[in-house]
């Protein structure tokens, strides 16, 4: 019995230091403690394993090209407020640009593939998912061909979220001259101490002039017509302008950091798409199996296939482009001020007249939830738009414990019916907008690379508020009994998945 109880000192000394060292961030601290409890000793090793950067960049983005402005005295009170107070977080203050809403993954594909093959100097891609399906080889047809071509492009690629990307499919990129990073891969040393650790963002830019971002990953299931997956909303957006610089600095600080890929090649081969390199008989059918002409093969080609060999030429505003005034904000794990999570309380903090959310992921810490509803105790009108399923179910449970309270306060919860809710938008008082790749859960917070843009626009505001409608109209209330009568079973399911919010 002896041994026993030193095992209990032991694991209780190391649930001390825990407790300690994340004095910052109780609700991190609570769940690793519980996770000591049930695995003792083991869960101290995995604490150390997963919390021990090796590998993290701690200064604050600031960008060369830093030339502050103010907006015009035509903006209202919030407005004014919110820029002043994000200046400091924001990669280089306030800035001007093109703003391009895009709401769908077709929409988003063919307005990419269309600047990648207008491309004239450089592409630069950072993603978190980037797979090696039909949009996916798509893209990296293209890519190849633009390299070739004699355009400078770089690649980055998050270790988990691409892990499943093909080596042959990097070595091809290598090969045309592409060059090819992943950030935290997983390989040794950093998937012992940066698994929780994770690049976040969806960037692309183009001759450095002309930027993407948003949600949307590389992947079938953005189209919307992956049959495993359905329906499927999102929201990216293009940026031409000098706001285009502050994208590009986000991505040059995560090319630093990240590994270069081990797949060395010296030579460039001459442009074969990937199906035409397999044999006849195991060649890459142009549809997903048992697809014919009339399923969602055959539209991705008809609709992406008129994008090839079309050039923009130079980036400019479409006729549905704003010019607008724009802060980019870097989320940035290694710092102590979690800059994403800064920025939202600020907006919420700050709004007199209505805020409209939509995000796929919320999991919020307390300070968050507090702006929420003391935003809706002055009078402001709130909605909160969720997903009705969410992926993993943990994280749906998480979220569900959040509602009742939130309605109590007077917020207007919607859970989303159609398909697959994605896009991670906030509208403040009409005319400030924000986009970008952060859910609002501890995460997105404080453990990815994130990246975010705010808008000062009546027309974007309007155009995104337009959009949240439209997905109200697929969206059911969720109503304070609904929440009530709950079974205990799924009440207590719901509360442990809320204990692991940290780790989600």
């Amino acid at each position: 019995m002896a041994w026993i109880a030193g095992l209990w000192l032991v694991n209780t000394a190391l649930l001390i230091i825990i407790a300690v060292r994340e004095v910052r961030r109780p609700a991190k601290a609570l769940t690793w403690i519980s996770v000591g409890l049930v695995l003792p000793i083991i869960g101290f090793v995995c604490y150390l394993f997963v919390t021990n950067p090796v590998k993290m960049r701690r200064d604050k983005l600031v960008s060369s090209h830093n030339s502050p402005i103010s907006l015009p005295p035509e903006y209202g009170h919030s407005a004014f407020v919110i820029a002043r107070a994000l200046q400091p977080l924001s990669v280089s203050g306030l800035r001007t640009g093109y703003v391009q809403i895009l709401t769908n993954g077709m929409e988003t594909y063919g307005k990419l593939l269309q600047s990648i093959q207008a491309a004239q100097k450089s592409i630069d891609l950072e993603y978190y998912i980037y797979r090696n399906d039909h949009i996916g080889k798509r893209i990296t047809d293209v890519l190849i061909d633009r390299a070739l071509s004699g355009v400078n492009i770089r690649f980055i690629r998050d270790g988990w979220g691409s892990r499943s990307f093909l080596k042959h499919v990097i070595r091809r990129m290598i090969e045309a001259g592409i060059e090819c990073r992943t950030i935290f891969p997983l390989r040794f040393p950093w998937v012992l101490s940066n698994l929780t650790y994770r690049d976040h963002c969806k960037i692309v830019i183009v001759d450095g002039k002309e930027a993407f971002m948003g949600g949307i990953n590389v992947g079938d299931e953005y189209t919307g017509m992956k049959p495993d997956v359905g329906f499927w909303r999102d929201t990216h957006m293009r940026l031409t302008g000098e706001t285009a610089d502050d994208v590009k600095a986000v991505f040059e600080a995560h090319w630093k950091m990240a590994s270069p890929d081990m797949l060395h090649s010296t030579r460039k081969a001459k442009f074969i798409p990937e199906s035409a390199q397999l044999s006849d008989d195991k060649a890459i059918h142009p549809f997903p199996s048992g697809k014919t002409e009339r399923g969602y093969g055959w539209e991705w080609g008809s609709e992406l296939g008129t994008m090839e060999g079309t050039h923009m030429g130079k980036a400019s505003p479409s006729k549905d482009s704003h010019n607008v005034y724009i802060q980019i904000f870097e989320g940035n794990p290694g710092l102590p001020t979690p800059v994403i999570r800064e920025m939202h309380f600020i907006c919420l903090t700050q709004a007199t007249r209505t805020i409209d959310v939509t995000n796929p992921y919320f999991i919020p810490d307390a300070d968050i939830i507090m702006a929420i509803k003391t935003a809706a105790a002055r009078g402001v009108r709130v909605r909160l738009l969720v997903p009705r399923q969410v992926i993993p179910k943990v994280a749906g449970a998480a979220s569900r414990t959040y509602y009742g309270e939130l309605v109590e306060a007077g917020i207007d919860v919607y859970q989303y019916n159609k398909g697959v809710l994605h896009a991670k938008v906030m509208i403040i008082d009409g005319e400030i907008a924000e986009v970008g790749s952060s859910n609002y859960d501890l995460r997105s917070y404080r453990l990815n690379y994130e990246v975010c843009a705010v808008m000062y626009h009546t027309d974007v505001a309007r155009e995104l508020t337009e959009q949240f409608e439209r997905d109200l109209a697929e969206a059911t209330p969720y109503r304070l009994e609904d929440h009530v009568h709950r079974s205990s079973s799924k009440r207590m399911l719901d509360q442990a998945a809320r204990l692991l919010s940290p780790l989600l």
